[in-house]
């Protein structure tokens, strides 16, 4: 993801009343957060497991979106915040 389709998906929840949408991608950015500050952390403190968790974290946010839209094409789920990323 680019950072223009970041700011475009968080302009999206923030327009919107949906806590739930707006929390859970929260959520995932936090953790996406926490793998750029923990991966350099944990190779530092000689942490391989955790480095390597982190290095997977990376690819949180994508594979979020791929999954959401697997679901929404699916028709499991309905995903309205599909159509802001351009």
């Amino acid at each position: 993801m680019t950072l223009t389709q970041f700011q475009d998906l968080r302009h999206w929840h923030l327009r919107r009343d949906r806590p739930v949408e707006t929390q859970l991608w929260d959520g995932v950015l936090t953790l996406w957060v926490i793998a750029w500050v923990g991966g350099p952390a944990a190779l530092i403190l000689q942490r391989p497991l955790i480095a390597v968790v982190c290095l997977a974290m990376l690819f949180l946010p994508q594979s979020y979106v791929a999954l959401r839209r697997s679901l929404h094409r699916a028709k499991r789920l309905r995903c309205d915040w599909l159509g802001a990323l351009r």
